[in-house]
């Protein structure tokens, strides 16, 4: 009898593989973080406290996560084109930094995890990153690379995962992958996802040919985000094509991407703005134009329309919600971006300044296009006339 009075046990949380497979994962209130472990609370504005392992102790419209802080070894693949060869990385989380107010990890913690950030998903989002940079030139890997191309490599890279991550690198070797890797079973693989991108493409223009050409597409136009990692025959990377299955997927994804915009643009702004310019006017000038730009486009976050409305009584169509939706996946990519060059600009040289800050000005039309593409009044479409 006492039984059915008494309180229920909390369910403790599962922590196995804390600091070996799993990076961080979110706590409630009364569970007990792991020895070692480093407890992050953070309330309702957003803003982050650490504490030490034990009993997770919140306030009412707060939430915790609890991180170890490694070190941890991930192999990635720099070159969608040669995943026989990669880089072995090790990196650690390293304690508080006393001279900031919001540590970057915590931050990447609250905006971008949705409660558990396993290894093999952070590799596969490093490595992706990674490929970006070296695609577009950012990073230089050279074949044969020399010992000063080699260190001006690691330089950048160390700054680029503290910048967007808030770890440090201890260690980054070459590796030889060709006994974990089926590059046959890769290259099958990609054909067959080419092959169902083409069909799917050509039932579109079919579709949009019988109707006369007034059907948008079924599935949201989304950008890139990467290529094909190669860590795997079933490892296929660019997710970001794929269709959309739900209607409550394009939702979902348009308020993450926003979220993030909301969260981390004012940090982004705050970081640019602790730089030590080179002198001369003009860069200071392009510095301050950056800052405002950066200042806008937070606002436009900040007042952006819901997805799902047209006008306050009536709801937007979901083909319409769907291209709204791939316009705020442009402006994340676009943040994402600036936050590889704020790694660009902490390390630059008086030289480099200039070509940075035009790099700077072509990220910011990204953004802005993508939130004023967002946010564009709707226009009913007209039935054509027989």
């Amino acid at each position: 009898m006492m039984g059915i009075f008494s309180r229920r046990r909390k369910q403790a949380a599962d922590t196995g593989g804390l600091g070996e497979t799993l990076i961080a994962l979110r706590l409630d209130a009364g569970n007990i973080a792991p020895a070692q472990a480093t407890v992050v609370v953070f309330n309702a504005a957003g803003h982050a406290r650490r504490t030490a392992a034990g009993r997770v102790a919140c306030e009412p419209g707060e939430m915790a996560f609890c991180f170890h802080p490694g070190p941890y070894s991930v192999d990635l693949t720099p070159f969608a084109t040669a995943p026989e060869w990669g880089l072995r990385l090790r990196f650690v989380i390293d304690a508080a930094n006393p001279r900031v107010t919001q540590q970057r990890f915590d931050l990447y913690l609250y905006s971008e995890t949705a409660g558990r950030l396993a290894l093999a998903d952070f590799a596969a989002t490093v490595e992706m990153a990674l490929q970006a940079e070296l695609a577009q030139g950012a990073l230089d890997l050279p074949p044969c690379t020399s010992v000063e191309e080699w260190h001006a490599f690691r330089a950048g890279l160390n700054q680029l995962m503290y910048t967007r991550y808030g770890v440090t690198v201890d260690d980054c070797v070459p590796v030889d992958l060709g006994e974990q890797v089926d590059y046959a079973a890769i290259l099958q693989t990609r054909a067959r996802v080419a092959a169902l991108e083409a069909s799917i493409a050509a039932a579109r223009d079919e579709d949009e040919r019988q109707s006369g050409g007034d059907i948008l597409p079924s599935a949201a136009v989304i950008p890139a985000t990467g290529a094909d990692t190669g860590s795997g025959a079933g490892r296929v990377a660019d997710v970001g094509r794929r269709p959309m299955a739900t209607q409550a997927s394009v939702a979902e994804q348009d308020a993450r991407a926003l979220r993030r915009l909301f969260l981390e643009l004012p940090v982004l702004s705050a970081e640019l703005r602790l730089l030590t310019l080179p002198e001369g006017t003009e860069i200071f000038q392009q510095h301050q134009s950056l800052l405002l730009r950066l200042g806008m486009a937070a606002l436009n976050v900040n007042t952006m329309p819901s997805l799902a409305w047209a006008a306050p009584d009536q709801p937007l169509p979901a083909e319409d919600q769907a291209l709204r939706s791939a316009q705020t996946l442009i402006a994340q990519s676009a943040l994402d971006e600036a936050w590889s060059l704020l790694a660009r600009l902490q390390g630059a040289s008086h030289e480099q300044w200039s070509s940075l800050l035009d790099e700077a000005d072509r990220i910011c039309a990204n953004l802005e296009t993508g939130l004023s593409l967002r946010r564009i009044t709707y226009v009913p479409r007209q039935e054509p006339s027989l």
